[in-house]
């Protein structure tokens, strides 16, 4: 690859303040910020996405329940129903593990950090465990409602967040 000796390199100095795409504001700038736009700097509730997500199961597991043949509406049923439990357990696992921690916050601030590194290892090791388990131990699965029911639980961080 050959350099382009027409137009030369020009060096960006990261120093230079004389850019106005940031600014910083003060704490009463920032409290004024917050009464004017309350919604902008409001957090979501972890409960409520796993509560979201384990309605969305129920949904998809009525809607395969109601809209699938009779010969095998249980089996469909049953793999939604665990493709939302896929989804929703390791989230609860990993909000349990962050109300543990909330309350030792002040005393070790590190500790907290640690707590979300390990409760996501946690939900990754449990959701894993979870596919192999049923893999394993219920081969008469249907994979198609169960992941499509993992995808769509996947999605209500997504869908709480338009909603905040």
């Amino acid at each position: 690859m050959a350099l382009n000796k027409e137009r030369p390199i020009q060096a960006v100095n990261w120093d230079d303040q004389s850019d106005d795409s940031y600014q910083a504001l003060s704490k009463a700038e920032m409290d004024a910020l917050r009464q004017a736009k309350p919604k902008s700097f409001a957090s979501i509730n972890g409960w409520r996405i796993v509560a979201s997500q384990g309605v969305l199961t129920l949904i998809i597991g009525s809607f395969c329940y109601f809209f699938s043949e009779s010969s095998e509406r249980v089996v469909y049923t049953y793999s939604a129903l665990v493709g939302g439990l896929i989804g929703f357990l390791p989230s609860a696992l990993f909000l349990v593990r962050l109300e543990v921690a909330k309350k030792n916050v002040k005393s070790n601030p590190g500790g907290y950090l640690a707590a979300v590194v390990s409760g996501e290892f946690l939900k990754i090791l449990v959701t894993v465990l979870l596919f192999i388990g049923f893999a394993l131990k219920q081969p008469d699965l249907k994979w198609i409602p169960l992941l499509v029911t993992y995808l769509a639980t996947l999605k209500c961080y997504l869908l709480v967040w338009f909603w905040k």
